[in-house]
């Protein structure tokens, strides 16, 4: 194939996970990191695939990352358990976090599992579907290595602390809600930064509390909460969930995974678990959801309303019958890595010219 064609969903998490396991990935995190990857890349969310995997295979090399690692669960009642994630992989922890998760629901209606000793988990999103397949309704949330400020502070103190929620819907389309608690995701400064664009002001502020609006100059200072106090009491939550009560890192205890590659992240998640059909049958919860969406869809006749989830299912159809269109970031970053592992990339690599 040439460098600018699609990739079918299969041949692509087969090249994922080929890549993982020469760089040293154990089979059973590699299966589920690929499978994670590619499902982001399937619905669109480019930053959150297979762009990541050098920093990744970095910090496996540099022993950020554990490979193999033995994940441990202590149950501490019919309805909720803690998970030792043993340093692995934060999408593996996370996907085995909420099957558990998933599994107590099924026992008690509710199940609920934190997270410690794991890493970067990615889009909480695809952990929200995972519940919502099994007919659940599902939160879900994790710290992060600290950039953003307290509300009216100035110095860097909790991190981008995402947090996700989903719900089944009728047409297998789930509700999918993510957001980052603070002003921007770090991996939108990123995008920013690549693509030479200013920031808006309000996202981040230096040491003495001016605007940042380049975003080149992010790392000096700090971004903001989202919302003013609201995203700073939103952080909190996470903060508080997924870091104080597991156990994990909280606050400057978590790394950053660029610049700490040899260091474990210390992350932690929360997931909850909510069986519909202790409250309701799924066919009448489903057929009040869709009164909802209905609602929101009919509140502006003259532009288009969209539900939480929807642009990332038309990403999915799309790349269903087509195949995935990597981003030319993407690309660069597949090449690099099958050039580090040896394993041969499927289209030509574009030359590097002096």
């Amino acid at each position: 194939m040439t460098r600018d064609q699609r990739i079918s969903p299969e041949d692509l998490d087969t090249l994922c996970f080929t890549i993982l396991t020469a760089g040293g990935v154990d089979v059973s995190q590699a299966r589920e990191v690929a499978r994670n990857l590619v499902w982001s890349e399937f619905v669109g969310r480019e930053n959150f695939g297979l762009l990541r995997l050098p920093v990744y295979l970095k910090r496996v090399a540099e022993g950020g990352l554990s490979c193999p690692c033995t994940p441990t669960f202590m149950d501490v009642s019919e309805s909720a358990s803690l998970l030792d994630a043993d340093n692995g992989f934060g999408q593996y922890a996370a996907g085995l976090a909420m099957d558990k998760a998933i599994s107590l629901a099924r026992v008690s209606g509710i199940g609920t599992v934190g997270v410690r000793n794991s890493n970067f988990f990615g889009t909480g999103a695809y952990f929200v579907h995972q519940a919502a397949r099994d007919g659940m309704i599902a939160m879900v949330m994790s710290n992060s290595f600290p950039k953003v400020t307290a509300h009216g502070g100035v110095a860097p103190v909790l991190g981008t602390n995402p947090l996700a929620f989903g719900a089944p819907r009728k047409n297998g389309e789930s509700l999918m809600f993510d957001m980052a608690t603070s002003a921007l995701a770090g991996s939108t400064v990123r995008q920013h930064v690549a693509n030479g664009k200013p920031l808006p002001e309000g996202m981040a502020i230096d040491a003495d509390g001016a605007a940042i609006t380049d975003p080149s100059r992010v790392e000096e200072g700090s971004l903001l909460p989202a919302a003013g106090a609201k995203g700073y009491g939103l952080s909190l939550l996470v903060e508080i969930l997924a870091g104080v009560l597991t156990g994990a890192g909280v606050s400057g205890d978590v790394a950053s995974m660029y610049k700490d590659v040899s260091r474990p992240g210390l992350n932690g998640h929360f997931m909850i678990a909510l069986d519909v059909t202790r409250f309701m049958s799924m066919e009448h919860f489903q057929d009040r959801l869709e009164g909802l969406v209905a609602v929101l869809k009919a509140s502006n006749p003259n532009s288009e309303v969209l539900f939480p989830g929807e642009i990332r299912w038309r990403n999915h159809k799309v790349n269903s019958d087509l195949g995935i269109a990597l981003g030319d970031a993407t690309r660069t970053a597949v090449e690099t890595v099958c050039e580090w592992t040896g394993v041969e990339c499927p289209w030509s690599p574009v030359l590097q010219t002096a």
